[in-house]
């Protein structure tokens, strides 16, 4: 158990863990592991009032898994802070709340 305490942490301490987790766990290992990340600045900036109350920064992959029913690229994440550990989940274009 505390094994996989260590490992669930190792995963989530910085952003670009965190992004690679999930990106892995959503069925792109090859992306996870292959793409690079970037702090997307175009995101970052729009939506910055947003992102601070989340405590949450963009992040775009470089390298980019192509999803099978639209064939669009998934490239914009959102990568949160909860305390010592960091959290990602895509983040749609369209995605204005």
């Amino acid at each position: 158990m505390t094994v996989l305490g260590v490992l669930f942490i190792l995963v989530h301490s910085t952003p670009v863990m965190a992004l690679r987790t999930h990106v892995f766990f959503s069925g792109n290992p090859a992306a996870a592991i292959g793409s690079g990340s970037i702090e997307d600045d175009f995101y970052n900036e729009v939506d910055q009032d947003k992102f601070v109350k989340l405590n949450a920064k963009a992040y775009t992959l470089t390298k980019p898994p192509v999803e099978k029913a639209t064939q669009g690229e998934v490239r914009n994440y959102l990568v949160e802070k909860y305390g010592f550990l960091y959290f990602a989940e895509y983040y749609r274009e369209d995605n204005k709340d």
